[in-house]
C-alpha cells in the first residue's frame, strides 16, 4: 500500500507545573507537529494539555490516553483521546504507544513512564525532569526533539 507510519513522541510530565515548564511542553507539542509526528500524551492537564495545545495550534494529531473510563475528561486539544480505565496503569500503555518521549518536569508518574520506556530500550529526553541514567538531558525543545529524532530514526 505503500503507506508509511507516522512516529509517535510522547510528552511526559506532571499535571502540577510551572509556567516555563508549561511553556517547554506547549513548544515541544509544535515541534511535533512541524515535523509529521504524532503526539501522544495523558490527556489531562498541565503538561499534557500545553504539549496537547502547542501540536493543535500547528495542526498535528494528538492522541490523549486516559486514566479513567471517560473519553470527555480529556483536554479540549485531545483528536484521540483513548480511555483506559487502567488508573496509573495507563502509563505503561502510553509507553508502548511512544516511539521515543520527552519527559518535562514530571514528578513519580513521570519517572514511571520513564522507567518503562529505557526497560523497552525507547529513548527518552528530558528537559528538568528525572537526572538518571538513560535519560539525555536536553536544553530546551529543539533539542529535545532532536535528540530523540536522531534515535528512532525513520518509522516504517
Amino acid at each position: 500500500m505503500g503507506s508509511k507510519i507516522r512516529p509517535v513522541i510522547g510528552v511526559i510530565g506532571g499535571r502540577d507545573a510551572d509556567g516555563r515548564t508549561l511553556k517547554a511542553a506547549q513548544d515541544i507539542g509544535r515541534l511535533i507537529a512541524r515535523s509529521g509526528a504524532v503526539l501522544a500524551t495523558g490527556g489531562l492537564g498541565g503538561v499534557m494539555e500545553a504539549a496537547s495545545r502547542g501540536a493543535n495550534e500547528e495542526g498535528g494529531l494528538v492522541i490523549g490516553i486516559l486514566p479513567g473510563e471517560d473519553k470527555s475528561a480529556a483536554n479540549e486539544y485531545v483528536n484521540i483521546a483513548i480511555a483506559t480505565g487502567f488508573g496509573i496503569g495507563r502509563n505503561i500503555v502510553i509507553v508502548r504507544t511512544c516511539d521515543a518521549l520527552i519527559a518535562v518536569g514530571g514528578s513519580y508518574g513521570t519517572l514511571s513512564e520513564i522507567a518503562y520506556a529505557l526497560q523497552m530500550g525507547k529513548p527518552v529526553a528530558g528537559i528538568g525532569s528525572w537526572n538518571i541514567e538513560g535519560v539525555e538531558s536536553a536544553e530546551d525543545a529543539e533539542d529535545a526533539l532532536s535528540k530523540v529524532m536522531k534515535k528512532i530514526g525513520s518509522i516504517q
